[in-house]
């Protein structure tokens, strides 16, 4: 019965797509650029009159009747303006870029190869639009929405990001994947990546390329994320002010001031947020500044500066046990609330980059770029006290080339990070406090991890004939490890170093267009994942030069078409992820692990995604979408010392998993509602424990008007969970009670809750 819900959406999802057009009774028509991607806020004229704008689906609607067909004049800041002639069977219109925009596009190419994956087939974006439609503290929700795709999120500052079963055995955090802000590395340099220190209101767009795909960003089997900040377009300034309240003492106020003039631009933002959380021992405070500016200093220079600091405080109830979650999923780990435990973060990433055109067609864009995070989390078991230094450089060539009389693209370059991890662990005493949380004992251990990555790459595009193309790229990796023991001397000093073997990662896309609306593409990838130095050491501190990092090879077809003037969009993919040398973190003490190369996985699935906009004569606009997976990720060969899981499900990875919707639009109103549904997943290798399939549901509405030509005011309200359904929102698999106590494999996610705020924006 938990199901019925998503059958009923999916019905009405249906049924909304499926409208004969006949009942709108009104005139609409589709405005796109020379690449078919959607052009919002599109002005509409007849007449020197303006009838309509476009939505960010790039879709107008004319509420008056008129006899068609007449003319219209389409107009954008960034695009060149044009008359058309509308008509029943002329409603799709394309713009070209102004010349300007043009150079920005096709001359300075290595600039945009910097923030883009330029992957050929599809990739899973999420726009700012798609962030807005959700509540702000966090991006979990949105990204959810892509197939392919879970976060369980533990809390606020505990995510785990599984990309097509990949990461799922990740026990705290996410890795096994590659992410970068503005084109600058955020993943350090073992591998780990936290999305959660960056404020979603500064996000323009968010691109996942699932799987090792992405040769000029690594070749993770994850995959790649790459995250990018907002900035003005050309000849605008504004201010924008974003207050937020919500349950469980929510505040957030978000502050924006940008502005791009014909050769700089500037970008200021800042935001705090606040949250008790419905948790005991789960407050979470956190500030967060980020600068992004550039400067032309002609047609053959730019130069670019990003600085993002963040600042928080977040106390951490942890994982609960089955008895405690299904009684009062409120409550903290006992020795967690006990000890107060949290962790307190101060991040800094800077970076400068400068892109220089050598000729017409031939441009290079270098960035280097600084990483620092000082950590300290007082933990029931030991206190961590630790700082990471890492800085690094990424230099990248694009040149376009005639080949078989079409353009091609020629793309190489490398990426050199370098970081120093010190970090030690000091006794906890806070069973000695009477109640007042952690103290500090003795030192335990001290340590410091110099580790390298180096990532050279190359990518070729060609055209073969004006529907066929393909895509060929490199990835070779070499990554180091040195670890020394500054707390034991003599005999029982544990200094070592690992030097991996060169990795070499090959990758083929191949896209076809079958019509101007289908496309069908494949890919066959090699991808890799390194052990971080925690991994390979022993329970002795000694490192396990015989553990090795996962290999496996990535093979998958689909197809993507448009129908009904474009109105329809329909993706489908089917994917085969096989690995080898799978490491396994095996739970030896309470925060102790060692890892293993235990054996082999195989990951297969079907995705789809369909979404569909219809606009009424009354300007009532309704979008449902619906993005759906299927998977059956196993355990091909895992013997766990004696015990065989050969056969068994992927630990950690819902059977299935839906998210769908309908989104509506009316003048100055939006409504977006949204159902997600995980299935049931495997807690153990052994499969003999099962997590609850859970299915929840979120709505926001919003207004928007223009007070004046230069002030626009919005505000909004939402509520996430309205069933308020009891539900774990991430699991740690293969959980192990330590003195009788109950293996905590549970944390519970959000009841009820409601948020609201007011927008405020003024542009010059």
């Amino acid at each position: 019965m938990k199901f019925l819900p998503v059958h009923l959406i999916m019905a009405a999802i249906f049924v909304i797509a499926t409208i004969n057009k006949i009942y709108a009774q009104n005139i609409n028509g589709r405005v796109i650029d020379e690449k078919d991607a959607p052009i919002s806020h599109v002005t509409v004229l007849r007449d020197s009159k303006i009838i309509a704008t476009t939505n960010e689906n790039g879709v107008f609607n004319i509420g008056e009747i008129m006899k068609l067909p007449f003319k219209i004049e389409l107009q954008h800041p960034n695009y060149y303006s044009k008359e058309f002639v509308l008509s029943k069977n002329s409603i799709v219109f394309r713009l070209s870029a102004l010349e300007k925009t043009q150079a920005l596009e096709e001359v300075i190419i290595s600039s945009t190869y910097q923030k883009q994956s330029k992957v050929i087939i599809p990739t899973a974006r999420t726009t700012a639009i798609k962030l807005d439609q959700y509540s702000p503290i966090n991006l979990v929700s949105a990204i959810n929405e892509t197939p392919g795709v879970y976060i369980q999120s533990g809390a606020l500052n505990t995510n785990r990001i599984i990309i097509r079963g990949v990461g799922s055995r990740t026990l705290y955090g996410t890795n096994k994947i590659r992410a970068y802000f503005n084109g600058i590395p955020i993943t350090n340099g073992a591998g780990s990546t936290a999305i959660d220190a960056f404020n979603s209101e500064d996000i323009t767009d968010i691109e996942v390329v699932k799987g090792p795909k992405a040769t000029q960003y690594g070749t993770n089997l994850g995959g790649t994320i790459l995250l990018n900040s907002k900035q003005a377009s050309a000849g605008e300034t504004y201010l924008k002010s974003n207050n937020t309240l919500g349950s469980y003492g929510l505040m957030k106020n978000s502050i924006s001031v940008a502005t791009a003039a014909n050769n700089s631009t500037f970008n200021l933002n800042y935001d705090h947020m606040e949250f008790d959380g419905f948790r005991d021992n789960s407050r979470y405070e956190r500030s967060t500044i980020l600068l992004n500016s550039s400067y032309s200093f002609d047609d053959k220079n730019d130069v670019g500066v990003l600085f993002n600091y963040t600042d928080y405080n977040a106390q951490i109830p942890s994982s609960i046990g089955k008895t405690a979650f299904e009684e009062d999923p409120s409550q903290a780990a006992f020795t967690w609330g006990a000890a107060q435990g949290y962790e307190d973060n101060k991040q800094v990433l800077a970076g400068l980059h400068y892109t220089h055109l050598f000729s017409k067609n031939f441009s290079n864009t270098t960035a280097i770029f600084y990483h620092y995070l000082d950590h300290y989390e007082p933990r029931p078991f030991n206190i961590l006290d630790e700082f990471t230094n890492g800085y690094g450089m990424r230099t990248l060539f694009a040149k376009d080339f005639i080949f078989l009389s079409n353009k091609a693209n020629l793309s190489f370059g490398g990426e050199f990070y370098r970081d120093q991890y010190n970090w030690k662990t000091i006794q906890n005493l806070y069973e000695e406090t009477n109640g007042n949380g952690s103290l500090e004992g003795a030192l335990l251990s001290d340590n410091i991890e110099n580790r390298s990555n180096l990532n050279i790459f190359a990518t070729v595009t060609l055209p073969f004939t004006d529907k066929l193309k393909a895509q060929f790229g490199v990835n070779i990796n070499k990554t180091n490890y040195d670890f020394i023991d500054v707390f034991n001397t003599g005999e029982n000093n544990r200094d070592a170093k690992r030097n991996f073997d060169p990795i070499f990662a090959p990758n083929l896309n191949v896209l076809y267009q079958i019509t101007p609306s289908t496309n069908v593409y494949a890919n066959v990838s090699r991808g890799f994942n390194y052990p971080s130095i925690e991994e390979t050491l022993t329970p002795e501190g000694v490192i396990n030069s015989e553990l090795g990092p996962e290999v496996g090879f990535n093979y998958e077809v689909g197809n993507e078409f448009y129908a009904f003037n474009r109105a329809l969009h329909f993706q489908f993919s089917a994917y085969l992820l096989d690995i080898n040398n799978l490491l396994v973190a095996e739970r030896v003490g309470d925060d102790q692990y060692i890892g293993r190369n235990a054996g082999k996985t195989e990951h297969k699935g079907l995705e789809i995604s369909m979404s569909y906009t219809h606009s009424f004569i009354n300007g009532l606009s309704v979008s449902p979408y619906i993005n759906a997976e299927i998977t059956q990720h196993r355990f091909i060969d895992f013997v766990d010392r004696t015990a065989n899981y050969s056969g068994n499900e992927l630990t950690g990875v819902p059977k299935d998993k839906v998210n769908g919707g309908i989104r509506f639009g009316l003048k100055n109103f939006s409504l977006n509602t949204n159902v997600l549904h995980i299935g049931t997943m495997p807690l153990n290798d052994a499969n003999t424990l099962y997590s609850d399939a859970y299915t929840i549901f979120n709505a926001k509405l919003s207004y928007k008007n223009n007070i004046t030509d230069h002030l626009t005011i919005g505000v909004n309200a939402g509520v996430n969970n309205f069933t308020d359904e009891a539900y774990a929102s991430s699991i740690l698999i293969n959980a192990v009670g330590f003195g009788g106590a109950e293996p905590r494999y549970y944390y519970p996610g959000m009841p009820r809750n409601w948020f609201g705020g007011v927008k405020i924006e003024y542009t010059l």
